[in-house]
């Protein structure tokens, strides 16, 4: 059966922001005497409405600042790039639709390739921290006077492992302020007040906000099948995910000698790197960074590989000019959508 596709674009704003999150959101961006810019951390249980204030908090720091940064830590439902990606993007328009997702290209991407942190804690901590010191060098130390603020959105995991690396990111981050949204069932929310920080022996001057949550209707949007429609030429009117599955069948990949390429399994449980039939992976520049993390320059599609020619097929919409950078394709456990069927 044929899908309709999301639209791609919508200006429509029917989001009605409760006064305690304006409130928060105007007190960070306006009463902050941060210098040069507010570190924001928003944490919280699923179904919170952390990514809708996350939003909102963006729209209103732009309002008075001329970019804010905003760091993805939530693999399983990225706000801007596709899941299994942490990100850094730096936004300077406010977000029209805040039901609506919408991919932006960030600025520093890493392929994590999963939809939970649990695969892999050591990683996903190891990404977190490369993310905030690219932030930091950049924004904090050779941007000192402009100010960017950093808006962090966390995953909704906040029990065992899962609070356990959130106190590991709020400790390494030490955010000026962070915004704790809680639910009606207490158990499913955070330990009360600053919770990351012992006994006061934590030198950490923040303020913490505690606001209710908000379960508000977001757009269903699968943003692997928005990212890969980037492939298909902007004038082809596309409707349905069936229209979309033939044009990627129909897509020319691009041929990559796998002499040049190291295809690498991100997490040790998975089973031996494919080749036969169509996976995903992360196109990455390998030490592409001064933690030696191999930079992630988008996501392809890999049609086959023939041993014999030494070949492998790809279907990108990232340029050849930097294609031709990539020497690492990262194998994680992010699947095709069970739609795209011709691939």
């Amino acid at each position: 059966m044929a899908v309709n596709l999301p639209p791609e674009n919508t200006n429509n704003n029917n989001q009605i922001i409760q006064a305690e999150w304006d409130e928060a959101a105007n007190a960070i961006a306006y009463d902050s005497v941060t210098s040069p810019a507010p570190i924001c951390v928003i944490c919280g249980p699923p179904k919170s409405g952390k990514s809708t204030f996350s939003r909102h908090l963006l729209n209103v720091l732009i309002g008075r600042y001329r970019r804010v940064a905003y760091m993805d830590t939530d693999v399983g439902q990225a706000e801007f790039t596709t899941s299994g990606c942490l990100s850094l993007t730096v936004i300077n328009e406010e977000t029209l639709d805040l039901a609506m997702p919408c991919l932006r290209t960030p600025e520093r991407c890493y392929f994590f390739g999963d939809t939970t942190q649990r695969t892999n804690p050591k990683t996903y901590l190891a990404y977190i921290h490369a993310l905030y010191g690219y932030y930091i060098e950049k924004y904090q130390h050779a941007d000192a006077n402009i100010g960017v603020p950093l808006v962090v959105n966390t995953p909704s995991w906040v029990k065992g492992m899962g609070l356990d690396m959130l106190v590991d990111m709020l400790k390494h981050i030490a955010p000026t302020q962070v915004v704790k949204i809680r639910v009606p069932d207490e158990n499913k929310n955070l330990p009360p007040g600053p919770f990351w920080l012992k006994d006061g022996l934590d030198n950490q001057e923040v303020t913490l906000f505690e606001i209710g949550s908000k379960k508000l209707l977001r757009a269903a949007h699968d943003r692997l099948l928005a990212y890969f429609r980037n492939c298909v030429p902007n004038d082809a009117s596309l409707s349905t995910t069936e229209e979309l599955d033939h044009e990627l069948a129909a897509h020319p990949p691009y041929e990559i000698l796998m002499s040049s390429v190291t295809i690498k399994k991100l997490h040790p449980e998975m089973p031996r790197v494919q080749t036969s039939g169509s996976f995903i992976v992360g196109l990455a520049v390998s030490s592409s960074t001064s933690e030696g993390l191999p930079c992630c320059v988008g996501l392809g599609i890999v049609r086959g590989v023939d041993t014999a020619k030494d070949t492998l097929y790809l279907i990108t919409h990232v340029p050849k000019s930097v294609l031709e950078k990539v020497d690492l394709l990262l194998h994680g456990l992010i699947k095709i959508p069970a739609c795209l069927k011709q691939i």
